[in-house]
């Protein structure tokens, strides 16, 4: 293993996991191999995306020997699988049907008077905020009105009404900014346990995949919480989705985001909605959140309120912006936290170009998606061998603060688009066919692996709210 891969997934295992909860030696287990640099920037996204793989694998296959009281068995990581699967949204390939764009028709990059600012407009309710704002509906209009206006302010006056938007900050305007002063610390996880009686419900010593028998609660959307459930559920857990009755997911990533579990709707503002969540949180064995950071609270569910439905529980937060500063209930996205933090301007710089220059893949998304699900799998270890409960909190700007403190590779190459999976040696690993609610097609097969383990996803990728707001029988 290459010495700085080696060092980083050392650094990610010590922060997926709670202070003194051991397992280093596990590290010993894992063997990465690949080029070094699949997707080309100027930070070291490759090796993040293989770290953060090997890391959630490590977890799962550490969890898995604990559980069946059996010897760690090897991790196997390939970078072109992991950096393909920072890229899963982009390259699924529907067979005889469309998808429609990743990306709402006034989303993107537009020049202010003094410097860019990026608009998110992917939801309907965004959207109607950046309309509503500029008084236009169409891009021309939205390019001619942003034009006129000063980037920070315009970001603003969109937050403000209900949007979401980011201006481009070099990393020392972010730093210096109160927000980016109150995260410039943050780290990727924190933690704090909590002493339980109660005794975990799966399975123990006959558990087949490592997840087997967990029930997870999957309260998000868009791409960094669904790459940890999918993760889970993967590797056995069931895994139900839910959403408010009508939420308009952005389609064309459901059949990535949706692919091995179940989903419901519940309606939180109605008593019979309460009801049928509580129980739900009562019987599940971890519950994963990607909602702003007050959202869950002021509904009456913060985490003790989560813990004494389900002592045991794991809960396990992400959010954007960070958990301090002024904003941490801020929306949004990886695409504007690229822009806020430095990362696009970073790599404009580097390339000359007067305009701003992202990662090559969603990749704080990813990450924090992947890292994630192996603090839910280090959290129930100790669930299973203390009985503690564990409340975990992770922010895309702390992956990107984990992004700036990396030494990228000594001869990246040019920020451009990444290679295509399918021009790799290895692209039969890479995709595979799929069957969805919609249709064939292809997609990102799961990187890394655990000897003699086999992962699938039982449930077929499809719509919000398509199953009833119960667990199946733990198997």
């Amino acid at each position: 293993m290459d010495a700085s891969v080696s060092g980083l997934l050392t650094r990610m295992w010590d922060a997926v996991g709670t202070p003194g909860s051991g397992g280093a030696e596990a590290l010993e287990a894992v063997e990465a191999s690949g080029p070094r640099v699949v997707l080309p920037s100027v930070f070291d996204v490759t090796g993040l995306a293989t770290c953060a793989v090997a890391a959630a694998t490590l977890a799962a296959a550490h969890l898995h020997a604990v559980r069946r009281s059996e010897p760690l068995r090897p991790v196997t990581v390939e970078s072109t699988q992991a950096s393909a699967a920072f890229r899963a949204e982009a390259l699924f390939a529907p067979a005889g049907w469309t998808l429609p764009s990743l990306w709402g028709p006034l989303a993107g990059n537009y020049r202010t008077a003094d410097g860019w600012i990026r608009l998110h407009t992917n939801y309907a309710h965004h959207r109607a905020a950046v309309c509503a704002v500029l008084g236009a509906e169409d891009r021309d209009g939205v390019r001619a009105a942003v034009a006129g206006c000063a980037a920070e302010e315009l970001e603003g006056r969109i937050v403000e009404a209900g949007g979401a938007a980011a201006a481009l900050r070099t990393r020392e305007e972010w730093l210096s900014s109160d927000a980016g002063e109150a995260t410039r610390d943050a780290p990727l996880f924190t933690f704090e346990e909590r002493e339980s009686a109660a005794e975990a419900l799966w399975p123990k010593g006959r558990a087949a995949l490592p997840f087997s028998g967990v029930r997870v609660l999957d309260l998000t959307r868009v791409i960094a919480g669904p790459v940890c459930t999918k993760f889970l559920a993967a590797y056995g857990a069931d895994v139900l989705r839910l959403d408010p009755p009508g939420f308009d997911e952005v389609a064309s990533l459901l059949p990535e985001t949706t692919v091995g579990k179940r989903t419901a709707a519940v309606d939180l503002g109605t008593a019979e909605g309460r009801g049928a969540f509580e129980a739900l949180v009562t019987d599940a064995d971890v519950l994963v959140t990607g909602y702003r950071a007050d959202a869950l609270a002021k509904l009456g569910y913060d985490d003790g309120a989560l813990a004494a439905l389900s002592p045991g529980l794991v809960i396990a937060r992400l959010n954007a912006y960070g958990w301090d500063g002024p904003w941490q209930n801020r929306r949004g996205f990886d695409s504007l936290v690229q822009m806020s933090c430095g990362i696009a301007s970073d790599g404009a710089a580097a390339l000359c170009r007067d305009e701003p220059v992202p990662l090559p893949a969603q990749a704080l998304d990813h990450a924090t998606g992947w890292l994630l699900a192996a603090t839910v799998a280090r959290a129930l270890t100790r669930r299973f061998t203390t009985g503690a409960g564990t409340s975990v909190r992770g922010s895309l700007i702390g992956t990107a603060n984990l992004l700036y403190s990396l030494v990228p590779p000594a001869d990246p190459l040019t920020p451009t688009d990444p290679p295509a999976p399918e021009a790799s040696p290895t692209a039969a690993a890479v995709l595979e066919d799929t069957r969805t609610a919609w249709g064939l097609g292809r997609r990102v097969a799961l990187p890394g692996s655990i000897d003699g383990i086999r992962p699938r996803w039982v449930h077929e990728a499809g719509p919000l709210g398509h199953h009833p707001p119960c667990w199946e029988e733990r198997v």
